[in-house]
């Protein structure tokens, strides 16, 4: 028989391209970890009610549909913070996933969060923990990223236990993720691939 394809959804909304860098990052660890990797993002919201946008975008990733929550395996979502919170467009597009509240489409399935700020203590933690609540309603299992893995030890810059993190900086410029940050957003997205491999958690 067979064995099923296990994909790992990351999620993520990106302005400035700091998030994106990273979910590459985090989708080479799920590769790493024996899952298939599927990268999306959300458009942004707009301040005109009748904005519309096209339905792909014009580079990166497609934008998520209700499909891909149905076809994985395990999650990991991303966002930059804003005041401590995460992205309006990532809390916006959560907000419209009822239906999958309704059906228990998530439960059991394995999470996990990362966040990009452009200063040190630009609220990282706060919004890493703020982007586990819908998850938690969810019924997912967070994960987060132990002190076993050296570099959350010796990092000057990005890395939590609640999830990847990575300063970008302030200039014109992102700042490229440190060696650190990167074997952390790699070890992330590996240990929710390795975890949902485990549970075998058949898609809905």
């Amino acid at each position: 028989m067979t064995a099923v394809p296990v994909e790992i959804l990351i999620l993520y909304y990106s302005r400035k391209g700091s998030t994106a860098a990273m979910a590459r990052q985090i989708a080479r660890g799920v590769e790493a970890g024996g899952a298939i990797a599927r990268l999306r993002t959300v458009p942004p919201v707009s301040a005109e009610c009748e904005a519309a946008l096209p339905a792909i975008p014009d580079d990166g990733p497609p934008y998520a549909a209700a499909r891909d929550f149905s076809d994985c395996a395990g999650l990991i979502l991303g966002s930059p913070t804003r005041f401590g919170n995460m992205a309006a467009p990532l809390k916006y597009f959560l907000d419209g996933t009822s239906d999958l509240w309704l059906s228990g489409g998530m439960i059991g399935k394995p999470a996990a969060v990362f966040t990009s700020t452009s200063t040190l203590h630009g609220g990282q933690e706060s919004t890493l923990l703020t982007m586990m609540l819908p998850l938690l309603h969810h019924g997912m299992l967070l994960l987060g990223l132990p002190y076993a893995l050296p570099e959350l030890s010796s990092t000057q810059s990005g890395g939590t236990p609640y999830g990847a993190s990575h300063v970008s900086g302030t200039g014109a410029e992102p700042r490229p993720l440190s060696r650190e940050e990167t074997a952390l957003c790699q070890a992330l997205g590996k240990r929710v691939a390795q975890t949902a491999l485990r549970l075998q958690v058949t898609p809905a």
